[in-house]
């Protein structure tokens, strides 16, 4: 009994500190313009929660996003739902084709491509990184969201080999069976695999969102025009623009704001989520 208790303040601990940034974060930005700065600096303690909660903080730090009241922070926002999305699908959709050609199509070289494949998870994106930018300018796509959502459409290797790992589990039966009625491979893909894999579906969908919703370094280097900025590139041009301290309190509102979604989107596909999870590591 003694031993369980252990366990379950150990992981109580480990929870709030992993919970105390978030809090910290959610403390600031309610506070005021004073006592956030003297916080922040160490000349205040932080209290659990502010007496007077300045819930207007949010509204201010998302009007001050841009050089135009509110339609920096709606165009950041546009611009981050349409190519969080278009990633989402792309990636579901060409990584769980090309899984079951790995795994229910018999062609020669088959183990190889797979290994193949398998290998380029070890090439760090930094040393594609310039060759891709080239090629992206020299056929006009910079400044344009095509370079963020068109790489998509060709698959990840690591949803790829989660996809191969459900898609392996899947009993031949079925597969015969919708051979017998005509089916091809393509209508087998759609009407068949794609709903049996729910699972590895949430959970491409939940890591990809948070991703590409997070992501600062590709829409930096693609996206130059401040109307076509993503969350994450207009978070960070609202940190270089209130860099006071003074001003910690929209940084931090802004943040939440950013944060909302994943957190979201995490709780909503919790079970799914959990479910592929364990997918992906069912051996094939």
């Amino acid at each position: 009994m003694s031993k369980k208790i252990t366990t379950y303040l150990l992981l109580i601990l480990g929870a709030l500190l992993m919970l105390f940034p978030l809090w910290w974060m959610i403390v600031l930005s309610l506070e005021t313009e004073a006592s956030a700065g003297a916080a922040l600096v160490g000349g205040d303690v932080m209290q659990v929660w502010p007496d007077n909660p300045q819930w207007s903080n949010y509204a201010n730090a998302m009007r001050e996003v841009g050089t135009q009241p509110w339609q920096g922070f709606l165009d950041a926002l546009a611009n981050s739902i349409v190519i969080t999305v278009l990633v989402m699908v792309g990636t579901i959709l060409s990584s769980s084709l090309v899984a079951m050609g790995f795994a229910r199509v018999n062609f020669r070289g088959r183990n190889g491509l797979f290994l193949l494949m398998l290998a380029t998870m070890m090439l760090p994106a930094q040393v594609t990184m310039i060759p891709l930018f080239i090629l992206f300018r020299s056929i006009g796509w910079v400044d344009t969201i095509l370079p963020l959502v068109v790489p998509a459409f060709f698959g990840s290797a690591f949803f790829v080999f989660m996809y191969r790992q459900f898609i392996s589990q899947i009993p031949e039966s079925l597969f015969e069976a919708a051979r017998v009625d005509g089916m091809g491979w393509m209508g087998i893909w759609w009407r068949i695999v794609l709903p049996m894999c729910k699972p590895v579906t949430a959970i491409t969908a939940v890591f990809t969102f948070i991703f590409v919703w997070n992501d600062f370094m590709m829409p930096l280097i693609y996206l130059h025009s401040e109307e076509k900025a993503t969350l994450a590139v207009a978070l960070n041009s609202f940190r270089t623009q209130y860099s006071g301290v003074e001003d910690v309190h929209l940084l931090m509102a802004l943040s939440i704001i950013t944060m909302v979604p994943c957190i979201v989107l995490f709780f909503a596909a919790q079970k799914q989520f959990i479910e592929g999870i364990g997918a992906g590591a069912v051996k094939g």
